[in-house]
This record gives structure tokens, C-alpha cells and sequence, in this order.
């Protein structure tokens, strides 16, 4: 099996879209998002935005050994909504994702069918216009050390083309840094043979 360390997501908000089906209006927009508390910011900045919307509807998923995902229907028919735009991140392929579609009835009826049909088109345009990125899965770890053995540290990180991603450098040193995660083994390797220096991943 081939070893996979990287994902697909948005590199960046999409400009909205805008879906009309017999006098509805579907507002479509796609987040780049890795936190809850992200997705609740993005939908509370989308309410204040189109008062007196009737839906939210949405779909998230993040992660990526472990996925979260979620679909919400916000009052509209069970799984005429949320899934449809669920559906639309799986068929890109994508993660680290929030697609909101804001709906705002227009007098008409569409029924399940062109409910379904209306988020699901809205999403997929909403993808469209997005710019889909690939990044890779990194590992984290936090390397400790006595500031004596800092050149030995500095030499690995810099050989192995390290990310760091933050360090505290007193008489005790601690670097966080990032590899892909094909390489993490080995980099834990590395450092874990080196004497007088201890790593540990942080999850």
C-alpha cells in the first residue's frame, strides 16, 4: 500500500456563489478550516451577513487519521441539505473543509428532489471557484536539550530541512518541530540516538 502523508483542502475562502432555483436564492461559500471554534466564527460572521436567511445549511469535515465530519440540515428536510454538501467534499476529495449554503425561500416549494439537487449544485460551485491546495501530514515533536548541544540539534534541523515551529532557547532548550510524515521515523530516530537529548511527539 502506498504511504500517504498528504491531503487535499481550500487554500483559502471562496468568493460566494449564488444559486437560484423558482425564486430561491442558495448562497454557496467554502472555509478552509482545522478548529470548531472556526466553523462557529464562520457561520455567525454568515448570519449577521444575510439576516433574515432562512437556512444555514452545512457540512465540515477535518482531520486526517482521525475525521470529524459533520452535516446539518438547519431545519430544512432530513438529509435534503446537509449531506448534499457533505457529498461535494468527499467527491473532491478534500478535508480541513466547512461549506455553508445560505437559502433564502423564495415562495415556492422545491420539495426533497430539488432541495437535494439546489445544495448539492451550490456546493459544487462553491468548490469550484475555490483554489484546492495539497498539503502534507506533518508530525510534531518537541525536541529538550541542554544549550551546550545546540549545534548538534541546528545540524539535524537544518540537514533534514526541518520545520521549526517554535523554540525557547535558555540554559534548557526546547525546539517544536515539524516533518512530513513519511520522514517522521527516521527524523525520531535521529534525535532519539543523539546523546543527552530527548524527543517526544506531541500530538
Amino acid at each position: 500500500m502506498e504511504f500517504k502523508d498528504t491531503y487535499k483542502t481550500i487554500g483559502f475562502p471562496s468568493s460566494a456563489v449564488l444559486f437560484k432555483e423558482k425564486n430561491s436564492k442558495f448562497f454557496g461559500y467554502a472555509f478552509p478550516v482545522s478548529t470548531e471554534s472556526e466553523i462557529k466564527t464562520h457561520l455567525e460572521q454568515l448570519r449577521k451577513e444575510h439576516f433574515g436567511a432562512g437556512h444555514f445549511c452545512y457540512a465540515y469535515q477535518m482531520g486526517t487519521d482521525k475525521i470529524s465530519f459533520r452535516a446539518n440540515d438547519d431545519g430544512e428536510p432530513s438529509n435534503s441539505a446537509g449531506m448534499p454538501i457533505y457529498g461535494q467534499i468527499q467527491s473532491f476529495g478534500l478535508t480541513n473543509i466547512l461549506i455553508v449554503v445560505v437559502r433564502f425561500f423564495g415562495g415556492v416549494k422545491l420539495g426533497v428532489g430539488g432541495l437535494i439537487s439546489a445544495y448539492k449544485t451550490t456546493a459544487q460551485m462553491a468548490l469550484e471557484v475555490s483554489e484546492i491546495i495539497e498539503k502534507t501530514i506533518d508530525v510534531h515533536y518537541l525536541i529538550s536539550f541542554d544549550y551546550k548541544n545546540m549545534n548538534k540539534v541546528m545540524r539535524v534541523i537544518k540537514e533534514k530541512n526541518l520545520e521549526i515551529i517554535a523554540q525557547k532557547m535558555e540554559l534548557s532548550c526546547e525546539i517544536e518541530i515539524a516533518t512530513r510524515k513519511k520522514n517522521a521515523e527516521m527524523v525520531f530516530d535521529i534525535f532519539n540516538s543523539l546523546f543527552e537529548i530527548t524527543i517526544k511527539k506531541i500530538d
